[in-house]
């Protein structure tokens, strides 16, 4: 069976401990754990937890690491994060927002999950994001949350 790469923003890690959304994103940990998807972990991600409690640092900390692959930044990120930008599929304060989806534009993934349902998880931005993909060379992104695919 094919392990899904996928790529995590930084919401999903916060989720965990959000009432919310802690028993999808647990449970998404725990399909990586299990095996069923590789994580795919961007320089952005990282420099956003960076600051974040030690409890959110730990559970990338404790996944098996032959489940977990990270991108680098790249100019490349940076180019495709700035055309979604110029398309104005997001505006400047969502920047990082933008640069997570071209990191796992980049990677390649199987799709992108994202707890973030104003900038990265909506019918009008992943639609804007796909254009953006497509217009430049890269294949359109697929972004649910974790919620439409976790097993429970």
């Amino acid at each position: 069976m094919k392990k899904f790469r996928i790529y995590a923003d930084t919401s999903v890690l916060g989720g965990c401990f959000d009432d919310e959304f802690s028993e999808e994103s647990k449970s998404l940990f725990e399909n990586i754990k299990s095996g069923k998807f590789i994580l795919i972990i961007s320089a952005t991600t990282l420099r956003e937890i960076n600051n974040a409690p030690d409890y959110v640092q730990r559970i990338l900390a404790e996944l098996p690491p032959e489940m977990v692959e990270g991108i680098e930044y790249s100019e490349e990120i940076g180019n495709l994060r700035d055309a979604y930008l110029k398309a104005e599929v997001v505006g400047p304060g969502s920047k990082f927002d933008a640069e997570h989806i071209a990191a796992a534009s980049v990677a390649e993934v199987d799709f992108a999950v994202s707890w973030n349902f104003k900038h990265i998880v909506h019918y009008e931005k992943i639609s804007g994001y796909q254009a953006v993909n497509l217009l430049n060379g890269y294949k359109p992104i697929h972004i649910y949350s974790p919620k439409e695919v976790v097993e429970q």
